[in-house]
């Protein structure tokens, strides 16, 4: 039997986070945050206030970092043990709604341990103690919506995908408001893990019929919008949200692939950030699946009018598609133009082929993968060579 989940509400519009005014029957909100940028916006203070407006008391927990520890996830857990709120809201990228999706579990359990919830869908109920809200301020990660939350654990430079429906949020609210503040690098980079999503989610072994919709709007609307969105388009910025919330609930369920279970790896061991990581693999990471998937790449270039007549052909062009995408939006095509060093790569490729295979997202991979061939799909994604294996 399979599943298909989604948030209870999603709300969206210019101006959302006022929604929460309506949050009745709570008595404590915490609220989650990263750095600075919510509060120079003026979005946490209005989060804040919605809040209070709603009857709660309000207790906040900053500064979660842009890939969140295990030990920020233990503090945050901590914070909200003495607390006891039973309203949890995270404001901001995905960092800080990954890590207080985390917290969130260990509020609830306090004797677990990050070991007892590595493995995907292994996770105890939730919503004993506190409902879950989640209000994304970038254009990509789409966690306000999704049954995943990555953690880092820096002792291992791994990051670590947890996967379980309970940490699927109970309210998404999309302030259209919010977006127009990312910078073009933020935006260039989160557009694109967006598009990783929708495309992986397309041909991964989970997908459905409820979710190749979502999928295949999401991947037309970001075709459409991702490159006026980098560009500074109001319009493009409040279709490029929608997009990646689209993509979220169709990868939430249908799940991802080897493009994601490398990102995950790289991204920590060469400090590059996770959009542009996928950026980087996802025309080597095509090119390989398209071995045993090229009609449902075939699929998504005809869906967004890409040239081709043949499978192959429609394929290649999406590759390129891709390509052109991280030109016009100022991403270096490999890891290698990115900064990593010959030495650096192959110090380390070895250990990331290995952990990437090991990666939750390698289990829906539409083609099985081996270490060797994870390796191979990396070394082209270094260099930049097709992937012809």
């Amino acid at each position: 039997m399979a599943r298909f989940t989604l948030p209870r509400d999603i709300y969206y519009g210019p101006g959302a986070i006022d929604e929460l005014k309506q949050l009745k029957g709570y008595k404590k909100a915490i609220i989650v945050t990263g750095g600075s940028s919510m509060k120079r916006g003026g979005f946490l203070q209005k989060t804040e206030d919605a809040l209070k407006a709603a009857g709660l008391e309000v207790k906040l927990f900053e500064g979660v970092e842009p890939d969140p520890s295990i030990e920020t996830v233990y503090a945050g857990a901590k914070a909200m043990r003495e607390f006891e709120p039973d309203v949890i809201v995270a404001i901001g990228g995905g960092s800080p709604i990954d890590a207080a999706k985390a917290m969130w579990v260990f509020y609830e359990y306090p004797d677990l341990t990050f070991d007892d919830i590595k493995d995907p869908f292994s996770m105890p109920k939730l919503r004993q103690k506190a409902i879950f809200v989640a209000i994304p301020s970038t254009s990509g990660t789409a966690s306000e919506v999704t049954a995943f939350s990555v953690i880092t654990d820096y002792s291992t430079h791994i990051k670590y995908p947890l996967a379980d429906f309970e940490i699927t949020p109970d309210i998404a609210i999309l302030d259209m408001d919010i977006p127009l503040t990312m910078p073009k690098k933020l935006t260039a980079h989160t557009g694109m893990d967006a598009l990783t999503h929708a495309i992986e989610a397309y041909v991964a072994t989970a997908r459905s019929d409820f979710s190749d919709p979502l999928a295949l709007k999401a991947i037309s609307d970001i075709f459409d919008s991702l490159v006026d969105s980098y560009n500074g388009s109001v319009e493009a910025r409040g279709k490029m949200h929608v997009a990646q919330c689209l993509a979220g609930m169709a990868f939430s369920n249908a799940l991802l692939g080897i493009a994601h279970s490398l990102a995950h790896k790289t991204g920590a061991a060469f400090g590059i950030p996770h959009g542009c990581c996928n950026a980087i693999l996802l025309p080597s990471v095509i090119q390989f699946n398209s071995k045993v998937c090229m009609e449902r790449y075939a699929q998504i270039a005809r869906a967004v009018g890409l040239p081709g007549y043949t499978d192959k052909q429609l394929t290649d062009s999406l590759v390129e598609a891709v390509r052109a995408f991280n030109k016009k939006l100022d991403i270096a095509p490999t890891y290698k133009e990115n900064g990593v060093t010959e030495e650096q790569f192959n110090e380390l490729a070895d250990s990331i082929a290995e952990n990437a295979v090991k990666d939750p997202c390698t289990a829906s991979n539409p083609r099985p993968t081996s270490v060797e061939e994870m390796k191979k799909v990396l070394t082209c994604a270094f260099t930049g060579e097709n992937v012809n294996f």
